[in-house]
């Protein structure tokens, strides 16, 4: 009992934060932190891609990048909903087919999202015959920043918590029982977000870095995975799941892949190397 009174001292209260998962309700209409989210990280990326033209060299022209968004867009929805159902809840949906379209109930997986981008990159830039690679650098450096969003959302939300700690920032979330968790949404929001974004763009704006294809890439492969692969120590595995046999979570299996790809892309780089006009 002491042990658990201590933990409760410690703790901050989700709950004292006043958050909501809606932004704005009116009448009928109901608008999700969630779903600006994922607005408001295509719209950056969308902009930000526009900004990096300046640079100069860039693999494609501003009306490419209005059309790709529309390609974009398509594969973080298809793909983070496929990977969502194939990977972390198979059972529920299959007895259940009607509820994979039910998106408004959440379910997303990111690396799922991030085989749909890749897959719409390479069909985009094969249907407009541009570099496949330097047009995926391009959007590599602008995804962090979707990631963070996405992850202050999971926060406001009261998803995705961390598992029990003593930390004093640690926090109690509802639903999660009485004992405080590490904020692990507010974690992955800084590292894989914040944090990759600022090394991406540094990268892109202070290097030649974007004149190795795939480099920019890998080193978000590299990063994000990496990055993941750390958080998930203090994230609750999903609870459908919990840890699989391997020892490792859902999450950290399907970031291995991305980091031995990104390790990959930026070992080769070099030899795709390209003049600077």
């Amino acid at each position: 009992m002491p042990h658990m009174l201590e933990f409760m001292r410690v703790s901050l209260d989700y709950t004292a934060l006043g958050l909501s998962p809606v932004a704005l309700e009116a009448g009928p209409v109901v608008l999700r932190w969630y779903s600006l989210a994922y607005i408001a990280g295509i719209l950056f990326s969308w902009w930000y891609l526009i900004r990096m033209i300046a640079k100069g060299d860039a693999p494609y022209t501003k009306p490419q990048v209005d059309d790709f968004i529309t390609w974009a867009t398509l594969g973080v929805i298809l793909g983070g909903r496929i990977a969502y159902v194939l990977f972390y809840d198979l059972p529920k949906f299959a007895a259940d087919p009607l509820s994979i379209f039910y998106l408004w109930q959440g379910g997303m997986s990111f690396h799922g999202g991030t085989a749909g981008v890749i897959i719409a990159v390479m069909l985009y830039a094969n249907s407009q015959k541009i570099s496949k690679l330097r047009l995926l650098d391009y959007v590599a450096v602008t995804a962090p920043v979707g990631l963070f969003f996405g992850r202050l959302a999971n926060f406001v939300n009261g998803e995705l918590w961390g598992r029990v700690t003593t930390v004093s920032w640690g926090m109690t979330f509802p639903g999660a029982g009485p004992l405080p968790r590490h904020p692990s949404q507010l974690y992955e929001a800084v590292l894989e977000g914040l944090l990759l974004f600022i090394i991406l763009s540094l990268m892109f704006w202070k290097t030649r870095a974007r004149l190795y294809p795939g480099l920019l890439a890998g080193v978000f492969g590299i990063g994000y995975g990496a990055m993941r692969l750390i958080v998930e120590l203090f994230r609750e595995p999903d609870a459908q799941l919990g840890t699989l046999s391997t020892g490792l979570t859902m999450g950290q299996t399907l970031s291995l892949p991305l980091f031995l790809a990104g390790a990959w892309l930026i070992a080769t780089s070099r030899g795709r190397a390209i003049n600077e006009k």
